[in-house]
C-alpha cells in the first residue's frame, strides 16, 4: 500500500471513475439551494438530490464527485473520537438507472487493491452485507474477496421512510492487532462493536426497492429504475493511506494542530482533545463562511457561532487568551487549495469575520465562564434560569454550558431553560415577526422623519448613516444584526411586487450584508443588515454596493412583465387588466383577469410576441408626469393602487406605458429571451403566468431539452423530431394490447366462472356462493360475477380477491334476494369490517376491501350461516 496525500487520494478517486465513463460533478456549496429539508449539504448524494428525484435531468447517468459536507447533530463528540468531524469530504460514485452491483463491486475491488490505484492488500479488507443479499456476497467473491472476509449483518439495509431503499454493503480496513488491545478480532465486526481496528472506508447502497410503511421488506416491490449511491470519507482514507493513528494526524488536520502547538506552547499528545476540536471546527467555519454563510443567532449561523465559541473555549483550555482562530484560516486555505482554490481568494474576508466574532465572544467569555464555575462550585445542579442568563447576557451557548457541566459532573435543568427560550422567541416574534410588521408598530421608526432619498442610478455610491435601529428601537451603533437608514441609498426597497436589492455596505473598519430593504413608515428605505465584522455607527461614511448581477436579473424579469401585459392584450383582448405581479431574480408572476384557461396556441403566441418586442431592441424611457397627463398618454395603472398627484411612468416605445416605481432594463434587448413556464388559475376569473428570462430562461429551456433527450433515448428514436411519432406508435400498441388483454381477462373470467358454477349452495331458495380467489383484482371479480349470475333468478354472490397487499371484495344480490332482506351494500360492509377494511354500495351490487385475510372464515360465515 502506497503513502498518499489527501489531495492525491481525491484526484485518484475522480480519475478512476472518470475512466469508467463517469461525469465529474463539481462539488456544491455547503448551503443547500431550494431545499428547506436540509440545514447543510451533509453527504455526497444530498448535492445530487435534484437528479435522483427527477427535478433535473443529470448530465450523465454515471456521476462521480468529491463533496464537502457538514454534520452537526453531535458537536460535543468531536475531538473525543478518532474519526468524528463536523466538516468532512465525501467521495462518491453514483448510478442513476445505469449500472448496478455487478459493475460497482468489481470496480470497488479494482480501485482499492490494484497497484495502479490505491494498492491496498485484499487481505486487509473485510466486507459486510445484508444476509438476504446473497447476490452481493457472490459478486464480492467473484471479484476476489475471500468468503471468510465477508460478514452478514442485518443492519446492512438503507431505508428512511417511504420511497427508494435497499441493501447496502460496507467495506472495512483492518488496521491490525495494534488497535485491538483485547484481541477480539472479527468479533468486533460480527457484533458491530465500537473499535479502532476495523475502519469503515466505503459504503455502497443498492437502491432497488420501494419501501411502503406497514409492508414487510420481503414484499417490497422492485424499482423499475435501480440506482447506486456510495460514500467514502476522504479523511478516513487519508488515515489509512498515511498510516496515522487517527484522522487528526493526517495532512488534512496536522498542520493546524502544529500551529496551535506553537501558539499555546502545549503538546498535542499531552491532551489531544482541545487540538482536535480547534482543527475540526476551524475547517467547518472557514468553508461555511467562504460559501456565504455568516454568524447569527439562528439556523446555520447559530451552528457556526457554537463551533467558534467551542473552539475559543478550548483555546483558553490551552492557555490561549487572545483571538487566534482567524490566523488558522490561511492554513485551512493552503491545505485545501488544490481542489478548493477559491478559499485563497476568500481567506482575508473570512479571517476578518472570524476575528470580529472571536473578539466579540472573548469580551464576555471570561465573565461568563467565571460565573459558571462559581455556580458549579456552589451547587451540584444548575437551574435553567442560570443557564439562560449565561446564554442571554454572556453569549454562552447552552451546549457549551452543558459540556462544561458534564465535565464537572453537575446536572442542568434543561426544561426550565427551554421554557425561557420559547418565551424569549415568542417575545421576539411578537415584536418583529418580520420587518413589515415591525415597521407598523415600532415607535422610534414611526417618529423618525429624517430625510432619505433613493438614487435609481449607480450600483455603487458613498453615503452617510443617519439612523440605526435594533428591532425597531433606535440605537447608536450595530455590531450584529439590525436596521439602518442612509442619507442617500441605491438599494431598491421592496414595493410594487418587486423584491428588494441585496448587497453590501462597508468601509475600512466594517463590512455588512444587506439582506432586505423595506420602506419605513415615513417612506425612507430601511436596510436590514448582518454585520460581518466591525461596527456601523450613526455618522459613518460608507460605500453601498448593490449586487449588480442579481439586480440585472430582477430588471429583466420586471421589464418582461410589462411586455407580457401588452402581448396578452393583443392575443386575448382589451379586457385584460393586471391584478398583481411578483418579480424576483429567478422568475416573475403576472396575474390578470380572463374567463378561461389559455390554450397552448395562445400561450405560444404570447411568448412569441414578447420575444419579438425583445428582439426589436426598444429603448426604455422613464417619465415623471402629473397623473392626469400620464393617463392621457395611455399609461396603465394597477387596478386597485392609489397614486399621488405625480407619477413615474416607464415606457418601451409605443409597446408599453405603465405607472411603475421599479427598476428596469435600458433596452428590451437586454432581456435576452423570455419563456412562459406555466399558466394557471389562482382564483375565480383570475389567471397567473409564471415566466423566466435571460439565464433563467436558458436553464428552463435546457431542462426541457434534457427531458426530450432522455425521452428520445428511452424511445430509441434517432432524433428529438421522431419522439412524437414514436409516442403515437406506443399509444396504438397500448390500445391493441389493452384490447387483447381485455379479451384474455374475459376468457380467464369465463374459465373461473365455469369452475365455480358447481360451488353454489342452496339457502332458503337462494343460490349462494362465497369464494376467495387469489391474485384476482376488483375488475376481474366484477367480470366473474357477471358470468356467474347469468341465467340465475335468485342469487347472492360474494367474491374476495387479492391485489397490492389488500383484498378487494365484491357482492352481488338479485332483486329476489333483496326482497328477502339480503342487501349487497350492507353485506359487503359487514364482511369488509370483519377483514379490517370498509365498503358499501347499492342493494344489487357493492364493493369494498379488507386488510386481514386471517378472518376469511368469519367473513364467509356472514353469508353461509
Amino acid at each position: 500500500m502506497r503513502y498518499m496525500k489527501a489531495k492525491d487520494i481525491r484526484r485518484m478517486w475522480l480519475d478512476f471513475f472518470a475512466s469508467k465513463g463517469h461525469h465529474i460533478e463539481a462539488g456544491s456549496s455547503l448551503i443547500p439551494k431550494n431545499d428547506p429539508t436540509l440545514l447543510w449539504i451533509n453527504s455526497g448524494v444530498a448535492a445530487l438530490k435534484k437528479y435522483f428525484d427527477g427535478s433535473e435531468v443529470p448530465p450523465s447517468r454515471r456521476i462521480v464527485n468529491a463533496q464537502k459536507s457538514i454534520r452537526t447533530n453531535d458537536i460535543e463528540n468531536v475531538g473525543r473520537t478518532s474519526r468524528h468531524h463536523t466538516f468532512f469530504e465525501m467521495l462518491g460514485n453514483f448510478s442513476i438507472g445505469d449500472y448496478f452491483r455487478k459493475e460497482v463491486i468489481p470496480w470497488a475491488v479494482e480501485l482499492l487493491t490494484d497497484k495502479k490505484w490505491f494498492g491496498i492488500e485484499k487481505e486487509k479488507l473485510y466486507i459486510t452485507y445484508h444476509p438476504h443479499d446473497l447476490e452481493t456476497k457472490k459478486c464480492w467473491m467473484n471479484a476476489g474477496i475471500s468468503e471468510d472476509h465477508l460478514i452478514a449483518n442485518e443492519d446492512n439495509y438503507w431505508e428512511i421512510g417511504e420511497g427508494p431503499c435497499g441493501p447496502d454493503t460496507e467495506i472495512f480496513f483492518d488496521r491490525g492487532e495494534k488497535f485491538d488491545p483485547q484481541r477480539l478480532g472479527l468479533k468486533l465486526l460480527i457484533e458491530d462493536l465500537e473499535n479502532d481496528r476495523y475502519i469503515e472506508i466505503w459504503n455502497i447502497v443498492f437502491s432497488q426497492f420501494c419501501a411502503v410503511p406497514g409492508i414487510c421488506r420481503d414484499d417490497y416491490q422492485e424499482l423499475p429504475c435501480k440506482n447506486i449511491d456510495t460514500g467514502a470519507g476522504l479523511e478516513r482514507l487519508a488515515c489509512i493511506m498515511q498510516g496515522t493513528n487517527s484522522n487528526f494526524e493526517t495532512d488534512l488536520f496536522y498542520p493546524l494542530i502544529k500551529e496551535v502547538e506553537k501558539k499555546s506552547g502545549k503538546k498535542y499528545l499531552d491532551n489531544p482533545l482541545p487540538f482536535r476540536v480547534i482543527a475540526d471546527h476551524i475547517r467547518a467555519i472557514t468553508f461555511a463562511l467562504a460559501d456565504g454563510e455568516s454568524f447569527s443567532n439562528e439556523g446555520r449561523g447559530y451552528v457556526l457561532r457554537r463551533l467558534l465559541r467551542r473552539a475559543v473555549r478550548y483555546g483558553k483550555v490551552l492557555g490561549i487568551e487572545k483571538p487566534f482562530l482567524f490566523e488558522l484560516v490561511s492554513i485551512v486555505a493552503n491545505i485545501m487549495q488544490d481542489y478548493y482554490p477559491y478559499l485563497l481568494d476568500k481567506q482575508e474576508y473570512v479571517a476578518k469575520i472570524v476575528r470580529a466574532e472571536e473578539e466579540k465572544f472573548i469580551k464576555t467569555l471570561n465573565n461568563g465562564e467565571a460565573l459558571l464555575i462559581k455556580l458549579i462550585k456552589e451547587n451540584r445542579s444548575i437551574s435553567g434560569a442560570e443557564v439562560f442568563k449565561l446564554y442571554d447576557t454572556f453569549g454562552f451557548p447552552k451546549e457549551l454550558t452543558l459540556e462544561i457541566c458534564e465535565e464537572q459532573g453537575v446536572s442542568v435543568d434543561l426544561k426550565e431553560f427551554d421554557d425561557l427560550m420559547q418565551k424569549q422567541k415568542q417575545r421576539a416574534r411578537d415584536a418583529r415577526s418580520d420587518l413589515q410588521s415591525m415597521n407598523k408598530q415600532a415607535i422610534d421608526l414611526i417618529n423618525c422623519t429624517l430625510p432619505s432619498t433613493f438614487n435609481y442610478g449607480g450600483s455603487q455610491i458613498v453615503s452617510t448613516v443617519i439612523a440605526c435601529f435594533k428591532d425597531g428601537q433606535k440605537v447608536d451603533s450595530l455590531d450584529d444584526e439590525g436596521e439602518i437608514m442612509l442619507e442617500v441609498t441605491n438599494f431598491y426597497a421592496e414595493s410594487g411586487g418587486q423584491v428588494s436589492d441585496t448587497g453590501t455596505i462597508e468601509n475600512d473598519q466594517m463590512l455588512a450584508k444587506v439582506v432586505e430593504v423595506i420602506k419605513a413608515p415615513n417612506r425612507q428605505h430601511l436596510h436590514y443588515l448582518k454585520v460581518m465584522y466591525g461596527e456601523i455607527k450613526v455618522g459613518d461614511q460608507v460605500t453601498l454596493k448593490v449586487d449588480e448581477y442579481r439586480r440585472a436579473l430582477i430588471e429583466r424579469n420586471h421589464s418582461s412583465v410589462h411586455l407580457l401585459q401588452q402581448a396578452l392584450t393583443e392575443v386575448l383582448g382589451d379586457h385584460i387588466v393586471q391584478h398583481g405581479s411578483s418579480v424576483n431574480d429567478e422568475y416573475s408572476h403576472f396575474d390578470f383577469n380572463h374567463y378561461e384557461k389559455m390554450s397552448a396556441e395562445q400561450i405560444a403566441e404570447v411568448e412569441r410576441k414578447v420575444n419579438q418586442y425583445i428582439a426589436s431592441a426598444i429603448k426604455e424611457e422613464t417619465l415623471v408626469l402629473p397623473i392626469e397627463e400620464a393617463k392621457k398618454i395611455g399609461a396603465k395603472a394597477l387596478f386597485d393602487d392609489k397614486y399621488g398627484e405625480t407619477v413615474r411612468v416607464v415606457t418601451f416605445g409605443e409597446v408599453s406605458k405603465e405607472f411603475c416605481g421599479g427598476t428596469h432594463v435600458s433596452n428590451t434587448a437586454d432581456i435576452g429571451v423570455f419563456v412562459i413556464e406555466y399558466e394557471e388559475s389562482i382564483a375565480a376569473g383570475i389567471r397567473r403566468i409564471q415566466s423566466r428570462t435571460s439565464f433563467g430562461a436558458y436553464e428552463l429551456l435546457k431542462k426541457r431539452e434534457n427531458i426530450l433527450n432522455v425521452s428520445r433515448d428511452l424511445l430509441t428514436a434517432g432524433s428529438i423530431g421522431e419522439v412524437p411519432n414514436r409516442i403515437k406508435c406506443l399509444q396504438r400498441e397500448k390500445e391493441l394490447l389493452a384490447k387483447e388483454n381485455d379479451v384474455l381477462e374475459q376468457k380467464i373470467a369465463g374459465a373461473i366462472s365455469n369452475n365455480l358454477k358447481q360451488s353454489f349452495v342452496e339457502k332458503d331458495d337462494l343460490q349462494v356462493l362465497v369464494q376467495f380467489l387469489k391474485e384476482q383484482k376488483r375488475e376481474s371479480l366484477l367480470k366473474i360475477i357477471d358470468n356467474l349470475k347469468a341465467n340465475k333468478d335468485n342469487y347472492l354472490i360474494a367474491l374476495i380477491g387479492e391485489e397490492n397487499g389488500g383484498y378487494p371484495l365484491v357482492v352481488a344480490a338479485s332483486r329476489k334476494a333483496n326482497d328477502q332482506g339480503f342487501l349487497a351494500g350492507k353485506i359487503v360492509k359487514k364482511m369488509a369490517n370483519i377483514l379490517g377494511g370498509s365498503g358499501g354500495g347499492r342493494p344489487e351490487l357493492a364493493s369494498g376491501a379488507g386488510k386481514d385475510i386471517s378472518k376469511l372464515k368469519e367473513a364467509k360465515d356472514v353469508l353461509l350461516k
